[in-house]
């Protein structure tokens, strides 16, 4: 059965990898023959025109790769694949609304802009979709002493959460292969954890997923903006990364493993990848509500532009970013085996704040040398 899912897994992967490259260079070459570039501006750090359209490839791709492992399992007469996806319908329907929804926002915002409050709007829209759809807190697994919660608790704070996380990958989104490389590993993490505790068609989804950022993380961070290779996801790609990341991470965070033997607390498994975007909107909200500035737009103030400030070369901040995520993921899950949750989260935000004071002082000595 696991070698059955593997394969299934691996096909979609596969062919989100081989559609996604295929249309992102088409995508490029209409987006320089209409000019439509991402505007460089005071608080962007690239030069030259760029388009901002790679996300535009997602969500097509996506559903198109499931659909066809769909297909093909059904033609061949393997039951097991459509099965675990009837068995999650409301779920799998809700999602791929939501999703379409957000997907179209997204475009219309790369296109012509949108206010965002109007986006907010759309992301409850889809949030309320989710909840209807099954996918929201009936446990917090333990935090702060609490385990099941009630739907009245359960369900504000859900769609508090999925808004939260769109955004959250969103505003990630600042340099080079930052959130395309957050959400890859994130959705790696995913991937493995829905196939060993049983939940298969977020399995697919996780890997069809990574399947769309691998070719884009590529365009993104080794494209060339003379050969006119280079794309930014733009919107459309954040906030439906967004959605997809709050689905399975709600998900697995809620999941009840019956029959599938697991060693790792699932809701360390959901949290941990998702680390450094969430503390980092936080920290970012909470600086800009104490100089009293508007909450909700932009600055140059998010963990990336403080590496930057720092001294750090784009690519090396990328990197770093990456790798801090991997390794809270990797100290958490080992010391999940021996903690209680509510110690490991009280570590990982003394670990953030210890990291940014420090580099907050890098960055201090930096312009006093200057």
């Amino acid at each position: 059965m696991m070698s059955y899912w593997i394969l299934n897994s691996l096909i979609i992967f596969s062919l989100c990898v081989l559609m996604a490259g295929v249309l992102i260079p088409q995508i490029l070459l209409i987006a320089y023959r209409r000019n439509l570039f991402d505007e460089v501006d005071e608080r962007k750090i690239h030069k030259g025109a760029i388009p901002r359209l790679g996300g535009m490839a997602f969500e097509p791709v996506i559903l198109l790769s499931i659909a066809l492992t769909l297909g093909g399992n059904i033609m061949f007469g393997y039951v097991d694949f459509p099965i675990a996806f009837f068995d999650r319908g409301l779920l799998m329907i809700a999602s791929f609304c939501a999703l379409q929804l957000l997907y179209l926002v997204g475009i219309a915002d790369d296109l012509i802009g949108i206010r965002y409050i109007a986006k907010f709007v759309v992301q409850i829209i889809c949030a309320a979709m989710l909840i209807c759809g099954g996918a929201w807190f009936d446990t917090i697994g333990g935090i702060f002493g609490i385990y099941d919660i009630s739907p009245w608790l359960g369900v504000p704070f859900t769609a508090l959460v999925i808004v939260f996380l769109i955004n959250a990958i969103n505003l990630i989104d600042g340099i080079d292969g930052l959130a395309s490389g957050l959400s890859s590993i994130a959705t790696i993490i995913y991937g493995v954890s829905f196939l060993i505790i049983g939940e298969y068609a977020l399995a697919c989804i996780a890997f069809a997923t990574l399947g769309v950022l691998v070719p884009f993380f590529y365009y993104n961070v080794f494209g060339n903006v003379q050969k006119h290779s280079k794309i930014f996801m733009g919107d459309t790609g954040s906030l439906t990364i967004g959605l997809i990341l709050s689905i399975m991470g709600i998900k697995l965070f809620t999941a009840h493993p019956v029959g599938h033997h697991i060693d790792i607390d699932p809701v360390v498994l959901a949290f941990s990848p998702l680390i450094i975007p969430c503390f980092d909107v936080v920290r970012v909200y909470m600086l800009r509500l104490r100089q009293h500035r508007n909450p909700f737009l932009p600055d140059k103030s998010h963990i990336h532009h403080k590496l930057l400030a720092a001294g750090m070369k784009p690519r090396g901040a990328m990197v770093s970013i990456v790798s801090a995520s991997v390794l809270f993921t990797l100290l958490n899950v080992w010391l999940s085996t021996f903690l209680n949750i509510n110690v490991i989260v009280v570590l990982d935000v003394a670990l953030w704040v210890v990291a940014n004071i420090r580099l907050s002082s890098v960055i201090r000595k930096n312009k006093a040398v200057a």
